[in-house]
């Protein structure tokens, strides 16, 4: 489950803070792997349900029948890390950025930065994942056919066989955010030409299928006559509520990336004044004023922008002041991020602004003209209004 994102050729962006709780064991693909405090429960979990099966394979082996399922807990997921990294890999041939691979209770999860720009990006980011764990899995089986019927060799090999299988197969399910969730919307948008409709009934199957996951313990009692335990019925909610949850985000995250067009920063841009840096406060308010303007620009005696007057900043001096203080001293010095080109827009201007947070943004034009400001507070109204 990932999303794709800048190109390899731009400067690599500032490192992450890692998750709380979360181990560093490497690094994929230019990705850190990371191992999450929550890998140990399923760990522990692991061992204490395989430990009768070790015991009947291998009797006397005492508490190190625990050990063998740890050993089985590392081997499985080094497999869920194989399936993880092949989405990265195509993630990193497609020229997006790979941030994390993250392993934990449920699995793993592959951080991209960006979304899929074409239903092709798309399909294949997703689909490697679940091909990768059925050629785990088939391969277990080849190697299988070559060991001995009994034996803690094979109990780890079969078991890799059929866990991967199944991951392999349940990946495929049509519902976000498993990966058979994008290979769904990859169709639907290519049907459609819509990545927001393609989203919106991938995030419907993945609901449809959280529900049949919670039901699953109760069919199973029904259609086969197995008796389900309390363990069957917290494992069903747990990867349900997993499954629901991460399909409402996606639908939820669809809605908001469909505004996203209409935000143009040359149609929210405030008309701008330019004034000398040690213009008096008050002379620039009435320039701006008298020009109609809804922002100063500070300048250099050549002429060259060098600071945005935030507003906060202007409207706490008082009166009696502004006619000694210069405009530079309510004004933020134009560092180079907070300078954009005037057409930029929808997700590129969101991006832009989390680079760097600031009230207010200098919008140029192509050839380095001063075309207005952009105020984040327009940005955030014109977001709410659409």
């Amino acid at each position: 489950m990932s999303a794709p994102e800048r190109s390899a050729a731009e400067p690599p962006a500032s490192p992450r803070p890692r998750p709380p709780g979360s181990l560093r064991i490497g690094s994929i693909a230019g990705a850190d792997v990371l191992v999450s405090s929550s890998w140990f429960l399923f760990a522990g979990l692991i061992a204490i349900l395989l430990a009768p099966q070790v015991e009947a394979e291998m009797p006397g082996l005492g508490v190190w029948r625990y050990a063998v399922g740890l050993l089985y807990a590392v081997v499985f997921y080094l497999a869920v890390l194989l399936h993880e990294a092949s989405h990265a890999f195509v993630a990193r041939h497609y020229g997006f950025r790979v941030e994390s691979i993250t392993l934990h209770f449920l699995g793993g999860m592959t951080a991209v930065d960006g979304e899929a720009r074409t239903p092709r990006q798309e399909f294949w980011i997703a689909v490697v994942g679940p091909l990768t764990s059925l050629a785990i899995g088939f391969g277990a089986l080849a190697v299988l056919q070559v060991l001995p019927p009994r034996g803690l060799l094979p109990l780890i090999v079969g078991g890799l066989f059929i866990s991967n299988i199944a991951i392999g197969i349940l990946n495929l399910v049509p519902g976000l955010p498993l990966d058979g969730g994008r290979v769904l919307k990859a169709g639907v948008w290519q049907v459609s030409g819509s990545p927001h409709r393609g989203t919106v009934a991938a995030g419907w199957g993945g609901r449809v299928t959280a529900v049949l996951v919670l039901l699953w313990p109760l069919l199973m009692q029904e259609w086969l006559g197995w008796t389900p335990t309390l363990v069957t019925w917290l494992v069903a909610a747990m990867v349900a509520m997993f499954l629901w949850v991460g399909a409402t985000a996606a639908m939820a995250s669809a809605r908001l990336r469909s505004k996203l067009p209409s935000l143009v920063a040359r149609n929210l841009a405030r008309r701008t004044v330019a004034v000398p840096g040690d213009l008096a406060i008050a002379e620039s308010v009435r320039r701006a004023q008298g020009e109609q303007a809804g922002a100063i620009v500070t300048t250099a005696s050549d002429g060259r922008p060098t600071g945005l007057v935030n507003e906060t900043a202007l409207a706490a001096v008082p009166d009696d002041r502004r006619p000694w203080m210069p405009v530079s001293s309510v004004a933020r010095t134009l560092e180079q991020d907070l300078t954009l080109p005037v057409d930029i827009g929808g997700e590129d201007l969101i991006k832009a602004m989390g680079r760097r947070p600031a009230e207010e943004y200098l919008l140029v034009e192509p050839d380095g003209r001063i075309y207005g400001v952009l105020a984040t507070a327009d940005v955030d109204r014109a977001f709410r209004e659409h």
